[in-house]
Parts: C-alpha cells; structure tokens; sequence
C-alpha cells in the first residue's frame, strides 16, 4: 500500500483528499503546515506528497523546493494541489521540483491517475 503525505493547513481539504486517498487504498499520513511536511516526509519517507502552496510559515513553493533538491527526500514525487490556477504558478511549481499540479477542488479520478503515474515513474 503507497503511502501519502498530505500537507495543507485546511482541515476540510486535509479531509477531502484524505477521503479520496483511502478510498483507493492509500495509507494517509497528514502536516498542516510546510516545515512540519517537510520534518515529516524525511522521518516517515512517504511514496508521495500532495502539497498546498498557500499555508503560513513554510509556503508550499519553498517546502517543495527543499524536499526535491535534499538527497535525503528528492526521490520522493510532489504534486501541488491547489486553488492557485494560474499558468505562472504552475510553471513556477514544475521549477521548484513538482511533478504534478492540480486545482482544486480536485477531481478524484484526476487525483488517483496523477499519483499513480508519478508513484510508478
């Protein structure tokens, strides 16, 4: 079972996604905040995470950015998800090291095919 991290400062978000996660299978583990996801994802070494940007603190660009450039989590896919939907933003994303971008509110099929894609990459 893939494990993923999930890290947005929402709560009804964390529990839409979470929903959708389980539903397929997946073992959720949950930050709600940037620097927490990023402590997070070093300890448990999720298969991948699902980043919000906009969150205090630790920004979801800036968390994204440390763990796709730190050896000790680069391996480990990140998929923003997001209300930003500008084209700016997305390529602003792919720069930071993302390999996936979805708005929200996220389709679950959208949401299931993207992480499978980038879990088996």
């Amino acid at each position: 079972m893939a494990r993923v991290l999930i890290v947005d400062d929402s709560p009804t978000e964390t529990a839409i996604l979470e929903k959708m996660l389980t539903n397929h299978g997946y073992e959720v583990l949950k930050a709600d905040n940037g620097a927490d996801g990023v402590a997070l994802c070093r300890v448990e070494k999720p298969d991948a995470v699902l980043m919000d940007i906009v969150m205090p603190g630790l920004n979801g660009f800036q968390a994204t950015r440390q763990l796709t450039r730190s050896p000790k989590t680069m391996g480990i896919p990140v998929i923003i998800v997001t209300t930003k939907d500008q084209e700016t933003d997305r390529i602003w994303g792919e720069r930071q090291g993302a390999r996936g971008y979805l708005t929200k509110p996220v389709d679950e099929g959208t949401l299931i095919d993207t992480l499978n894609r980038v879990v088996a990459a």
